[in-house]
């Protein structure tokens, strides 16, 4: 069974608490459970991980390219400014799905760049969790069609 890592960004382990009117009511353990579930029915094996350190995401990206067959990632505020997460993920060679629960394009003007969607196989924003879950279905159709 193909295994694919949800990759949580900087203060998503806040969610449920932080900016609800924006980022929802879900906590991040209701967003991998539905993401395991979800992993399940699809025929993959779905495991987690939250880091507010970058050096930890890239970490995360590194010990997935031998492990995993891709990545569903919110890299958080990470999004705009991390030069050395988009290296990481062109590093893998893994499809790298890019999610974020926020239409991050009717926000700030800063959250309207992404230094990541160029080396990403898809970006899904503004949907809450079903960003998360569009990217995970999105992502295991590539896979078993690049096999």
């Amino acid at each position: 069974m193909p295994s694919i890592l949800v990759l949580h960004g900087p203060n998503l382990n806040l969610l449920g608490l932080r900016e609800p009117g924006v980022y929802g009511t879900l906590t991040m353990d209701d967003i991998n459970t539905k993401m395991i579930e979800l992993g399940k029915e699809l025929g993959v094996e779905v495991h987690c991980y939250q880091s507010n350190h970058e050096g930890a995401l890239i970490d995360a990206l590194h010990e997935a390219r031998t492990r995993d067959a891709g990545v569903v990632f919110n890299p958080g505020g990470y999004t705009h400014t991390s030069v050395a997460l988009r290296d990481a993920i062109s590093a893998i060679s893994l499809p790298v799905v890019e999610v974020h629960l926020s239409n991050v394009h009717a926000r700030e003007e800063f959250r309207h760049k992404s230094m990541i969607s160029a080396v990403c196989a898809g970006t899904i924003s503004g949907l809450g969790v079903q960003s998360y879950l569009l990217g995970l279905r999105g992502l295991v159709e590539k896979i078993k069609t690049t096999d």
